[in-house]
């Protein structure tokens, strides 16, 4: 306010600054009480030079709180925008791999389910090759049941003569029952499977 006193242009910037408020003001109150405005006396000098200076001290401090309100909501915006373009760029990539991810273990699913349907099949085979060995080998009589209480019958592929070989039928003759014998006896040690 001492300044105000000293400089010429800064008084009177504070005088007209003070009188145009306080006529603004004048007008305003009559006017919301419906009273017509009649003259209104300016303030004094040193009244008016208190009022300006006020005004713009205020006018100051005001300016810079909603500077600096606005600066900090733009910078809070400015990061949450950030923020928000970081998440959604992690989404996508997030996103992106899941979809990766997806294929993988689908492709990986057909090639299990490939896979174990060629083994299915291969059991299968082996299987039905193993039940022909073994059944084979059980009318060949070659293989053996040791310590088992199941007696297995011996069947000899080959023909056993028994007196005359004169009365024994040939090989392509159509009655070939003696051709091979059945044993109930236990057989001569052959090679026996594990």
């Amino acid at each position: 306010m001492a300044s105000a006193k000293q400089h010429e242009k800064f008084r009177n910037f504070c005088v007209d600054l003070a009188q145009l408020l306080y006529r603004t003001e004048v007008k305003l109150r009559t006017n919301i009480m419906g009273e017509p405005a009649k003259h209104i006396r300016p303030l004094s000098e040193t009244r008016a030079i208190e009022n300006g200076a006020n005004s713009l001290a205020e006018g100051f401090l005001f300016t810079v709180a909603a500077g600096l309100i606005i600066g900090e909501s733009w910078r809070s915006s400015r990061s949450q925008s950030k923020r928000r373009d970081n998440v959604d760029e992690q989404l996508d990539s997030l996103g992106t791999k899941v979809t990766e991810l997806t294929t993988r273990v689908d492709q990986l699913s057909v090639r299990w389910e490939d896979e174990m349907r060629y083994q299915k099949q291969k059991n299968d085979e082996l299987s039905r090759i193993l039940q022909r060995v073994v059944e084979i080998g059980l009318r060949g009589g070659w293989a053996e049941f040791e310590d088992t209480p199941l007696q297995i019958p011996r069947i000899q592929l080959a023909p056993t003569f028994m007196g005359d070989p004169s009365q024994h039928t040939p090989l392509d003759s159509p009655d070939t029952h003696n051709m091979a014998e059945v044993t109930d006896s236990s057989p001569p040690s052959s090679p026996s499977l594990p």
